[in-house]
């Protein structure tokens, strides 16, 4: 990967990144006041637009996922007078909803190199992995521990209750892995490995059903793809895995335990969540077109609700039954071209390796067609990249069934990780497409569709 000029952009989106996920203001009096994610983010943008408009450019670029990004959040304004509180849906969109457009877009045109891409999650994970560490150190502890020794994250926003910190933890796990098991610096697969423990150790402190079930998911998709080239990684993986679980505390077996027995819930939260499941389905069934108001849920309180004041705990549903039927196919749609860019940047990078492979392994190829190629520390980043991205959407999905997190920061970044470098690697192919014969370009065109 070749060194790139400054750019102040992603600098700025660094910047912002770091404000978000590690939040020094929760530390540090009187820093809240300075604002600086919003300033890092306002600066970003600054950069970015008048960076594009001296190059002669619009002031970004267009992809299918940033419209939808862009088309939810209309949606929640056109939707805002309809809402049960108007000033509490414009206030959603205005406070959260709106930081992740911007971001969303700026993401979008920054994220435009491999290099790019990988320190962006090297930043999240140098983060996750540090609330990982705080999360079992307060454990170990005992302190920042609720209902029978949950631990809380170390600091809110995102990490604010023990669901949304497994859920973080969960996603993280996956881009941590990508670090430890590629060839590189001995430190940096150390820190990967390490990191990656913690974030397993939070998702244990966390005693989160649904972060439980996410981490299976991800760990399942994860082996799916690293038992093809690392199958003796996985194998001393599963040893270790193993010898660990009499480490697990006793707890933590109890609480799994109460998925399929209502006996073993003693806090009853496996039946609130029933109710608020039902719950949420009503509220969609009767606003079906105009949902109850972005963030409005937990103010919706019909006669007989059973579990007033609280949110949806299901990602669809809260979506639905806030923006109503529209919402959820616009959220449907951006979790979907989420997974459809994976795909597509495996199927590519498959492609490519097939047809540098001999004659024999290329059956359905055309034995004569030149195929633009590009750089092979490149290509094996985007799969690496995308085999840890599967994954970590994987482990988002069903973690997200049981959780609130339709407007929160974590799925803008993996969807904007997600897609970048599909595009990143189509505009490499393109460019190395024009240095072919010019009679074997217009069927490299056909062949990619």
């Amino acid at each position: 990967m070749r060194k790139e000029p400054r750019d102040w952009a992603f600098l700025f989106l660094l910047a912002f990144t770091a404000n978000v996920f590690f939040r020094p203001q929760d530390q540090i009096p009187g820093l809240d006041a300075l604002h600086l994610a919003e300033m890092c983010a306002i600066a970003g943008l600054t950069a970015l637009i008048l960076g594009r408009l001296s190059r002669n450019l619009p002031f970004t670029r267009m992809t299918p996922e940033l419209v939808g990004v862009f088309a939810l959040g209309l949606l929640m304004l056109a939707l805002a007078p309809f809402s049960i509180w108007v000033g509490g849906a414009i206030a959603l969109f205005k406070d959260v909803y709106f930081k992740d457009m911007l971001i969303f877009l700026l993401m979008v045109n920054v994220l435009t190199s491999p290099k790019r891409i990988e320190r962006l999650t090297w930043l999240l994970v140098f983060a996750l992995g540090y609330i990982g560490f705080r999360a079992v150190l307060d454990y170990v502890r005992g302190a920042n521990l609720i209902e029978n020794g949950r631990v809380n994250g170390a600091v809110s926003g995102i990490f604010g209750n023990p669901n949304d910190l497994a859920l973080n933890m969960v996603v993280g796990i996956p881009l941590a892995l990508f670090f430890a098991v590629r060839p590189g610096r001995t430190r940096r697969r150390l820190f990967g490995l390490m990191a990656a423990l913690f974030m397993l150790g939070a998702v244990v402190a966390s005693q989160s059903r649904g972060g439980a079930l996410g981490l299976v998911a991800m760990v399942i998709v994860f082996i799916a793809f690293a038992i093809r080239k690392r199958p003796e990684l996985v194998f001393r993986s599963a040893l270790v895995a193993m010898l660990a679980l009499p480490l697990v505390p006793t707890n933590y077996w109890q609480r799994l335990a109460s998925i399929t027995d209502d006996s073993k819930d003693q806090t009853g939260s496996r039946e609130a969540r029933k109710h608020l499941l039902r719950e949420s389905r009503q509220a969609l069934l009767e606003n079906p077109l105009t949902g109850v108001g972005a963030g409005q849920f937990k103010n919706w309180n019909p006669e007989g609700r059973l579990e007033p004041w609280r949110e949806s705990h299901d990602v669809f549903l809260q979506v639905g039954s806030e923006l109503g039927i529209g919402g959820l196919a616009l959220f449907l749609y951006l979790v979907a071209r989420a997974g459809r860019s994976v795909a597509a940047t495996r199927a590519q990078v498959r492609r490519m390796r097939l047809a540098s492979a001999p004659a024999g392994v290329r059956r359905k190829w055309r034995a004569a067609q030149p195929v633009p190629t590009v750089g092979r520390e490149d290509l094996e980043f985007f799969d690496a990249h995308s085999a840890a991205m599967a994954a970590s959407l994987a482990g988002w999905l069903v973690s997200a069934l049981f959780a609130s997190v339709a407007y929160n920061w974590t799925f803008y970044y993996l969807l904007a990780l997600a897609a970048a470098p599909h595009g990143v690697l189509m505009d490499q192919m393109s460019a190395a497409s024009r240095s072919l014969p010019r009679f074997a370009q217009p069927r490299f065109e056909a062949a990619q569709g």
